[in-house]
């Protein structure tokens, strides 16, 4: 695990993984320096609520993880990372999932442990969905919308206040999990 001293002193340059876990409250502006390589960002166990408008910087991010922080929303900066592939924000306090806040490349969504109540519709625009966790919220009911999802394999929706079964998921070819 890297340091936020050791990002400060510049000795993560060209790093395409980078975690950082020591209670940050701010996004720290020193990981733009690494924006022509990073990968992988892994901002678990700390303190952020956000990210910053130009978080889009980071173009070959294809994994990113904000598990056990504050956020109260998914972040709609993330739908313009064109290769942003995995995404984990896992425990948190989100309530707010917006129209279109994720990019159509994503095929692992791991929102597990929140507070969502409703799902946008555009989460059947995202056909290269692949592994999809939301156990652990309060949804009443998926969209129909889901359907489309065509490459979904694994769905964990237990532990919300679904209404009835979600019929649409009968027509996902892929789906066994």
């Amino acid at each position: 695990m890297q340091t936020l001293k050791e990002l400060k002193a510049g000795k993560l340059k060209d790093s395409r993984h980078i975690k950082i876990a020591c209670g940050l409250e701010n996004f720290p502006r020193e990981l733009f320096s690494l924006e022509d390589s990073l990968e992988v960002l892994d901002l678990t166990d700390n303190n952020l609520s956000s990210l910053p408008d130009d978080f889009d910087r980071f173009k070959k991010l294809k994994r990113l993880f904000l598990s056990n922080n504050q956020f109260n929303h998914v972040p709609k900066v993330l739908a313009k990372l064109p290769n942003l592939s995995m995404i984990g924000i896992r425990n948190n306090q989100i309530k707010i999932f917006e129209e279109n806040s994720l990019p159509l490349s994503t095929r692992w969504l791991i929102l597990t442990d929140n507070n969502i109540k409703i799902l946008p519709s555009s989460i059947g625009d995202l056909t290269l969905l692949q592994k999809f966790m939301i156990s652990g919220n309060k949804i009443r009911f998926l969209p129909d919308t889901i359907s489309k999802c065509t490459n979904l394999e694994l769905l964990r929706i237990s532990a919300n206040k679904l209404d009835a079964f979600p019929t649409s998921l009968l027509s996902l070819p892929k789906l066994s999990w």
